[in-house]
């Protein structure tokens, strides 16, 4: 099967973390955002894919090369302009052909089974089925509200609460038939907010399918360091790189009943506990004692040396593995926002 990853974008709003780099090329758990992409896709079924680029295409292609050692055939379109969502999956046409095939971010976080997807869309014989995921708080998003039989009636995009009628969010993950591109001019083009309605006017079935797994649009800091807080929390399902794999080397201190030990330098102690208690605020964390955030099977402490600038990590789980593994993540995480 065939997939349209789109990685172009400048992401402006993701700076203080992506720097110059473009933002598929991220780290998320040691490995670039569009590495983890790559693999969820090949996990899926979809090993022919094409990667629409722009803003620095060279550093994604240097990386990432013909796929081939990514298990994945990945060939690229590079665009000199800005030509919106739709337009730059349009044009990929080439690749595509008269196939269905899907499209989604190079720098989302995600687990769903996207195969799931290509099946619904089949089934329904429609223009589009797009992939949705139930936010709490979908003020940020597109949101599709669907019929009983899962056809969407309309769109409604960054509402208000007052107009909030649904929690079922556009994740921006779809699989299309050729002929929803037909509608797409030359110039730039949106998929959602002007294609889709366009679509929905002229009579297409475009469906929805609520997708079961992990989904985040990682388009901020805070959302970014969420992620990697549920990566570590076993939220996210994705294979850690290398640099968060034991080795001897970067083995954490068993301390007996204060669990598995690691500390991190920083220039200062002070503002980076700050940091963390933020992106740790509406995560349930408890601060009487440095930061202790629990979960089902562990326990992470967090805390502040006293007597020199550095911020100390403890971890007590019943699973010495994963006490060892989740305090090896943490303090990649820690040692990033003290940067």
């Amino acid at each position: 099967m065939k997939a349209v990853i789109l990685a172009g974008g400048l992401g402006t709003r993701l700076r203080p973390v992506t720097g110059e780099h473009p933002k598929p090329m991220v780290s998320l758990l040691g490995r670039p955002m569009m590495e983890h992409i790559v693999e969820l896709l090949r996990g899926c079924g979809f090993t022919q894919i094409c990667a629409a680029l722009h803003y620095r295409a060279g550093e994604i292609m240097a990386h990432f090369g013909d796929g081939r050692r990514f298990g994945v055939e990945l060939e690229y379109r590079i665009e000199t302009e800005n030509l919106g969502t739709a337009g730059s999956v349009r044009n990929c046409r080439d690749f595509y052909g008269d196939e269905d095939f899907l499209v989604i971010s190079g720098d989302a976080a995600c687990d769903f089974q996207l195969e799931r997807l290509m099946e619904a869309h089949r089934e329904k014989h429609a223009a589009v089925t797009i992939a949705l995921s139930a936010e709490r708080v979908p003020l940020r998003y597109g949101l599709a509200v669907t019929d009983s039989d899962g056809r969407i009636r309309t769109f409604i995009e960054k509402p208000e609460w007052p107009r909030v009628v649904t929690d079922l969010v556009n994740t921006g993950i779809y699989v299309l038939s050729p002929r929803a591109l037909e509608a797409v001019p030359e110039g730039g083009f949106d998929f959602g907010k002007e294609l889709f309605p366009k679509l929905l006017q002229s009579g297409e079935a475009l469906y929805g399918l609520p997708m079961e797994g992990y989904w985040c649009d990682v388009g901020t800091p805070q959302d970014y360091y969420r992620c990697c807080a549920d990566a570590l929390d076993g939220k996210l399902r994705i294979t850690p790189g290398e640099a968060f794999r034991l080795t001897e080397r970067q083995e954490p201190e068993e301390r007996g009943e204060e669990g598995v030990v690691a500390c991190c330098d920083c220039e200062n102690r002070a503002r980076l506990m700050g940091t963390l208690s933020e992106l740790m605020l509406d995560m349930g964390a408890d601060y009487d004692d440095g930061i202790r955030l629990r979960g089902r099977d562990y326990e992470l402490h967090i805390s502040p040396s006293a007597v020199r600038s550095s911020v100390r990590i403890a971890v007590r789980s019943p699973d010495a593995e994963y006490a060892r593994a989740l305090c090896l993540s943490a303090r990649e995480v820690v040692e990033k926002l003290g940067m």
